[in-house]
């Protein structure tokens, strides 16, 4: 949430921003508001202030036995105006409260302004494409011949969008999340936290999922709570409503959790395959951080991320994306995209965001220096990475002619076998 002092005198970056983010934003509406709201007020404090001066007159008329019912009548219909003023007020204020949560985050100057995928700018590659003496299969049909992935069971038990992992698919699953986890806590200074999966109403209000993207979330019927989207979300709320010691910052966490998706913006979208799923498995990397340092953090959070990936031999690339294809919290954003071999191309494989005070300001957590003002914190949220969409990639990129698949040495020790072979 962006500070409403700070929209009202700077509209003109606020209608910058919608244009170069592609977003409808009605401010004409927020200016109705907001004015009235501003009469109201001044409405209701100058009643008040002349109720306060005609108690006055009143007690002095009756010290003096002199008949104040006519001042007495005229003051209940000031007490009444007043009363419809602060109602009036408060009707306001939730509306100031509902657009405020609808405004997306102010791009950072850093970020190129551009309308979709296409005005993204590449930033660096690490590592190049396999390279095969015959042509690559996708990771359905690899899945299919080792035995490893069962997606008619899947089908039978939940439906379209979800996977079944069996024998050593399975196990390659879980051996990522393990991998990750211990390079993020061992290596990289991460502080593991095993979440609950599901979240009520706030939390996902305080890191901007509700209310704008209810669609695309599963919600318990009858209930406040919600299938988590992401474990941002858990994170963010380990300190909501805190103020933080400022000398404890940068607090990093992460989290495996198992995620939701309604995908209802994604109808025809990959529908071969394991890439967009209702229900996947990532592992999230997470940062509060000190205002003034959050872009350096952003910069080692992204690194964190393609650690994983250099360590498991995968060629990716890293790309910072534009206003117009940012998501809602977000001030920058870096994607990481794996790559593909059978489509030849790359996956988003990782998502990196400083949200600056975006989040902390739903969320209301504070930091505090000794001797200073309190401030609201930075977060920083990014996949380090998304477990699902590693294994399509290992599947893919370390497949054999004969249909069987080479372990990464990383993975081995976690594995307890070097390939999973094709069924007989």
């Amino acid at each position: 949430m962006l500070d409403l002092g700070y929209v009202r005198e700077h509209l003109d970056v606020i209608e910058k921003m919608a244009r170069d983010r592609g977003a409808t934003i009605d401010l004409a509406a927020f200016r109705a508001i907001d004015a009235e709201r501003r009469e109201r007020i001044t409405s209701a404090e100058r009643k008040k202030a002349d109720r306060n001066k005609t108690s006055d007159e009143i007690a002095r008329l009756k010290k003096s036995g002199q008949d104040a019912s006519a001042i007495l009548a005229r003051m209940k219909e000031v007490s009444d105006e007043i009363k419809r003023d602060d109602e009036r007020v408060a009707q306001l204020d939730e509306q100031l409260k509902q657009f405020m949560l609808t405004l997306p985050n102010v791009p950072h100057t850093s970020v190129p302004v551009g309308h979709g995928a296409e005005d993204n700018v590449e930033m660096r590659r690490w590592g190049a494409p396999p390279k095969f003496d015959f042509a690559p299969r996708p990771h359905w049909e690899l899945g299919e011949g080792t035995g490893i992935l069962d997606l008619p069971a899947a089908i039978k038990m939940s439906g379209a969008r979800f996977a079944v992992y069996q024998g050593l698919g399975a196990r390659l699953e879980r051996a990522i999340a393990n991998f990750f986890l211990d390079v993020h806590t061992r290596e990289h200074g991460f502080t593991e936290i095993l979440p609950p999966f599901i979240v009520n109403t706030g939390a996902l209000t305080g890191v901007g999922q509700l209310p704008k993207f209810a669609a695309e979330m599963f919600h318990l019927e009858g209930t406040d709570l919600w299938l988590t989207p992401t474990a941002e979300v858990e994170l963010t709320s380990l300190h909501r409503e805190e103020t933080l010691d400022a000398e404890r910052l940068p607090i990093k966490v992460c989290a495996w959790t198992a995620c939701f998706r309604s995908e209802a913006g994604a109808a025809g979208k990959d529908t071969r395959g394991i890439k967009r799923q209702h229900q996947f498995q990532k592992v999230e990397l997470f940062k509060f951080t000190r205002p003034e340092h959050s872009y350096e953090e952003l910069e080692t959070l992204v690194r964190s991320a393609e650690a994983v990936l250099q360590k498991l031999g995968l060629h990716y690339r890293v790309v910072l994306l534009c206003t117009g294809d940012m998501g809602f919290a977000s001030s920058k954003t870096y994607d990481i995209e794996v790559w593909l071999p059978s489509a030849g191309e790359f996956m988003e494989i990782s998502s990196c965001s400083n949200t600056e005070s975006f989040q902390a300001r739903r969320s209301g957590i504070r930091c505090k220096p000794k001797g200073g003002k309190s401030e609201f914190v930075h977060t920083l949220n990014g996949s380090g990475v998304a477990v699902g969409r590693t294994w399509i990639a290992i599947v893919e990129n370390y497949q054999q002619e004969d249909g069987s698949i080479v372990i990464p040495e990383v993975l081995v020790p976690y594995m307890g076998v070097d390939r999973i072979p094709v069924q007989g």
